[in-house]
């Protein structure tokens, strides 16, 4: 399989957080690869907060997580499941995160007890879902001076310690979501079904169970990150990716491209989903980043938080 993605989908002002934060991907072991996107590594010490928003991915993540400046800060982790709408997260002062971005459909062999739709919208402790020690969870984080290829390994040791139970239903959905992602053909539910073989309501029960959102969800999720992307590097449709090619994007046909039947509607999704429509959110050139107010649009209660647990959420960067 390919090595971690390198774009930015689904982070917004994705510069302005790069200049904030070190931010890696990593590669599982090879065992875990056909289940996972990747790790996510992050670490930060600022001298001002800084608000981070994401569009989240179809993708449940498992989040171990330190705010403070040294081992012996407030540590815990977290499943967080498919978040339905945008996301907004205050970093401050130091922290560290490890997280894991599981493939859509790759995480029910973790916890097969559970359809996957049980997570989405919500954020639970680990110990909810999978087998987690504080024990683990602090080998995870490591101490402050651990490296980066130790902190890989010890999610590679917890998480071949868990699992994964072998699953063709498993494969199979994250095979659909993969041809989802990458095909733009597919715009509409009914003729993936039929080239699948599955009636309409069995491709849906399908997703519910392993990926734990609809086919339709996915397939608008995957285009407005699309969106988002082209709204943000001022690339037409059908345009190169290099400077000489930075043009006005054309909205109505990047929606005819992206299958919306109008432009209307392409807007409709970006702006409910974003905050701002996507000629405000692209704005002139020189403008830097969009004004993107801070929001909890959507975001889930966990109810009050444990004793021992400090009252925030992991910021889901594993665009």
């Amino acid at each position: 399989m390919a090595g971690p993605r390198r774009d930015t989908r689904g982070i917004v002002d994705a510069p302005g957080l790069f200049a904030r934060v070190r931010f890696r991907r990593r590669e599982p072991a090879p065992a875990l690869r056909p289940y996972l996107e990747h790790y996510w590594l992050i670490d930060w010490d600022l001298e001002q907060p800084y608000d981070s928003l994401v569009v989240p991915h179809p993708s449940v993540n498992v989040v171990f997580q330190r705010f403070g400046p040294g081992p012996d800060s407030p540590a815990f982790a977290e499943v967080a499941g498919i978040g339905l709408e945008l996301f907004t997260q205050k970093l401050e002062g130091r922290g560290r995160v490890c997280g894991v971005q599981f493939r859509p459909g790759g995480f029910r062999p973790f916890a097969p007890r559970w359809p996957v739709s049980e997570w989405t919208g919500r954020r639970v402790p680990i110990a909810e879902v999978m087998p987690a020690t504080d024990e683990d969870i602090a080998a995870v984080l490591g101490p402050p001076d651990a490296t980066e290829d130790a902190r890989v390994a010890a999610l590679d040791a917890y998480l071949l310690g868990v699992g994964p139970r072998r699953d063709p239903r498993a494969a199979h959905a994250m095979a659909l979501a993969d041809r989802i992602r990458t095909d733009r053909t597919i715009r509409r539910v009914a003729p993936l079904a039929e080239a699948e073989g599955l009636s309409v309501r069995s491709l849906q029960r399908l997703f519910a169970i392993y990926v734990g959102v609809g086919p339709k969800w996915v397939i608008l999720r995957y285009r407005i990150h699309e969106a988002l992307e082209r709204a943000e590097s001022g690339t037409s449709a059908g345009a190169g990716t290099g400077a000489e090619a930075d043009v006005d994007v054309d909205w109505a046909e990047l929606a005819a491209e992206l299958g919306y039947s109008d432009q209307a509607h392409l807007v409709r999704d970006f702006t409910a989903t974003v905050g701002v429509p996507p000629t405000a959110y692209a704005g002139p050139p020189d403008a830097g980043p969009p004004d993107t107010t801070p929001r909890e649009v959507g975001r889930p209660s966990a109810g009050p938080p444990a004793a021992g647990r400090p009252d925030v959420r992991p910021p889901p960067y594993s665009a």
